[in-house]
């Protein structure tokens, strides 16, 4: 099942799990996969947090931002796609597109929040969840992508 706001399509419905299939990496990859997809269409930066010790309902949260509307449902679109390509599953929710204020896209194991630059000051997610530890990535290889 799909859902298709302002001409974005991203794929939601109940998720079996969003991990990848056997061999290739589990719920870390996908979150990975996220973030690179994320600063592949934003100079903004795109963080990984692990809050599985923390929180228990999801073990990373990818964080970013876009300047507009049209940006912040970019990298939503660009996010859902990369994430089907690395074989993570249908999301579980997406919540907040039609606003493009702070959107919530849930995969179970991973979260992806994509705030408008605004949003992202004033809710600072990153700030709140700061006992969570940081996953370091690499985000050069997403300018390496969108580059090429």
């Amino acid at each position: 099942m799909t859902s298709s706001v302002n001409q974005l399509t991203v794929p939601v419905g109940p998720a079996v799990a969003a991990f990848a299939p056997s061999g290739t990496g589990g719920a870390l990859d996908l979150a990975l996969a996220a973030a690179r997809a994320a600063a592949a269409k934003t100079l903004e930066e795109t963080s990984v947090l692990d809050v599985g010790d923390l929180l228990g309902i999801t073990d990373y949260f990818v964080v970013t931002a876009g300047r507009n509307d049209r940006q912040v449902r970019a990298i939503v679109d660009e996010v859902a796609r990369c994430v089907r390509e690395a074989g993570g599953t249908q999301t579980r929710r997406v919540e907040g597109l039609a606003g493009a204020e702070w959107v919530l896209v849930d995969y179970g194991s991973f979260v992806v929040h994509v705030f408008g630059l605004e949003a992202r000051a004033r809710f600072g997610l990153e700030r709140l969840w700061s006992d969570a530890p940081s996953v370091a990535w690499d985000s050069a290889l997403a300018g390496e992508r969108s580059q090429g």
